[in-house]
């Protein structure tokens, strides 16, 4: 029998995975009727993803967006954690005829110049590789938390997903940066040695920078717009960053 992917089953399984520690939501969501995948930028919370699916051999296919503006540190990060684990890490690339696209009509920079021409560029080299990679799966693990920004402060563990028709696991939901260092430390978890130069959080190179003390997880990205719940539109509604 087919799983009914829904709001009210979302639900329930929030429930369901608030009382659990990681392993077991990373395990529950695996036994799940459905493809689960878990798309990972290789920071550190999505590292520590990665070492639960590694550790316990869980049936999760794991991908991530090589969106050809990665720093030269996270590429290298893939081949590390795929070795380490011993598993396969699929890399989704943005289509060379978009990326000439947006260079005409914006410049292969132009994403400084407008938040238009910013979400564009999310828009190629992430938002439809993202939809290539979660094609026909059921269930999508993420890394986010709920102290990485303000408008991330309400993260639920499991969420329908709308626009993409399936649900959405965020199984670090309640983890603080703190539980996150140290299930790194203590594990051994390969890391991107940027976090230790001040990059809480790392995306594209020309669109990320170290943050300054004080300043929240994500201040450092797309840094000079102005809009403080500034996102690349993988985990907003598209009616959102279409109107953004």
């Amino acid at each position: 029998m087919s799983v009914e992917l829904s709001i009210s089953y979302a639900e329930r399984l929030n429930q369901d995975l608030a009382s659990r520690g990681l392993a077991e939501r990373l395990s529950l969501v695996a036994s799940l009727q459905g493809r689960a995948i878990f798309t990972t930028s290789l920071g550190i919370e999505d590292q520590v993803i990665t070492a639960e699916i590694g550790r316990h051999r869980l049936p999760v296919d794991i991908a991530t967006l090589e969106t050809g503006r990665l720093f030269a540190q996270t590429v290298t990060l893939v081949d590390e954690t795929e070795a380490q684990y011993d598993l396969q890490i699929q890399r989704f690339f943005p289509e060379q005829s978009d990326i000439d696209e947006f260079a005409a009509k914006y410049g292969i920079n132009g994403f400084y110049d407008s938040v238009e021409a910013r979400h564009a560029c999310c828009g190629i080299r992430k938002l439809k590789p993202l939809a290539r990679a979660l094609s026909g799966a059921s269930f999508w693990i993420t890394g986010l938390r709920r102290g990485q920004s303000a408008n991330r402060a309400d993260t639920p563990f499991a969420e329908y997903d709308a626009d993409r028709h399936l649900i959405k696991i965020n199984p670090l939901a309640d983890w603080g940066i703190d539980e996150i260092r140290g299930y790194v430390e203590k594990n051994n978890v390969p890391i991107n040695p940027l976090h230790a130069r001040g990059y809480p959080s790392i995306g594209c190179e020309p669109c990320t920078r170290a943050i300054k003390p004080g300043e929240p997880e994500r201040a450092g990205r797309w840094w000079w717009e102005q809009d403080e719940t500034r996102e690349c539109g993988l985990h907003v509604a598209e009616e959102t960053v279409a109107t953004a």
